[in-house]
């Protein structure tokens, strides 16, 4: 019988109802549609849809452009659970959502598995949010696509880079990095600190993001560091924080969109 990574935040981070998560999602993208072109890679937030849905979904309405050219995400989150060394793969077959189950690309995990930082960890992924919280909006804004799911520990922006040059590919494949910006600062501190952070995001500057301004700092710099190789421009297409969204503004949480083209 098929392995299947079952939904571990529905009913708390988003809708567990099929038919309401659909037409939250779908509102959320229908308010930040645009004609612009499909990127090769995003930055989006992982939190409670209330808190950060708006922000993940102006990265997943350009993402939506490229429906029908996009088969294959690669999708890499902070592991926020278990503690573990370099980047964890599952071994499901596939991960569900109220939304239906997504296929995950065994192929390209077989070919990573080469390397030694990338290892299997069913209870990394297990209750893990920073990627499932992902999964919707990726079914609302593609067609039929496969996943490569990567949580991310300890690892070096070059651990992580080597993982993204194997996977690159082409237009087919577009590359996902869950993070959170700044925590639980005043409105005013966070702002500050998060234009900080979307200041080095933009100009490559992996050296310049440190753990207390992302908690995917970790995926982030393996990106930013590929998209250096790449010769890569990326752009801050939305920078709010939770006191904007759905919450008090005495500690708040930030959250940014980033693209890379």
């Amino acid at each position: 019988m098929p392995s299947i990574r079952l939904p571990a935040v529905a009913g708390m981070f988003y809708p567990s109802d099929r038919l309401e998560l659909a037409a939250m999602v779908t509102g959320l993208l229908d308010a930040c549609r645009t004609d612009e072109a499909a990127p090769k890679a995003v930055i989006a937030p992982h939190a409670g849809y209330i808190y950060s849905g708006p922000i993940a979904a102006s990265a997943y309405a350009r993402v939506a452009n490229g429906r029908d050219t996009i088969t294959r995400v690669i999708l890499l989150g902070p592991s926020h659970r278990v503690p573990l060394r370099g980047l964890a793969a599952s071994r499901a077959e596939s991960f569900a959502t109220p939304l239906g189950n997504i296929p995950v690309d065994g192929a390209a995990l077989t070919l990573i598995s080469r390397l030694p930082q990338v290892h299997l960890s069913d209870e990394a992924h297990r209750r893990e949010h920073s990627l499932e919280v992902h999964l919707p909006f990726l079914q609302l804004a593609l067609n039929d696509f496969k996943l490569v799911p990567l949580v991310v520990g300890d690892a070096a922006a070059e651990e992580v880079s080597e993982v993204l040059e194997m996977l690159w590919g082409g237009p087919e494949t577009l590359i996902v990095v869950s993070s959170d910006l700044s925590h639980y600062h005043d409105y005013a501190a966070a702002q500050s600190l998060d234009r900080a952070t979307s200041n080095a995001i933009t100009a490559l500057r992996p050296q310049d993001i440190h753990y207390e301004q992302a908690c995917g700092r970790n995926p982030i710099l393996g990106l930013l560091e590929a998209a250096r190789q790449h010769g890569m421009r990326a752009e801050t297409i939305d920078l709010r924080n939770s006191g904007d969204t759905a919450g008090a503004r005495d500690q708040v949480v930030g959250y940014g969109a980033y693209i890379f083209h």
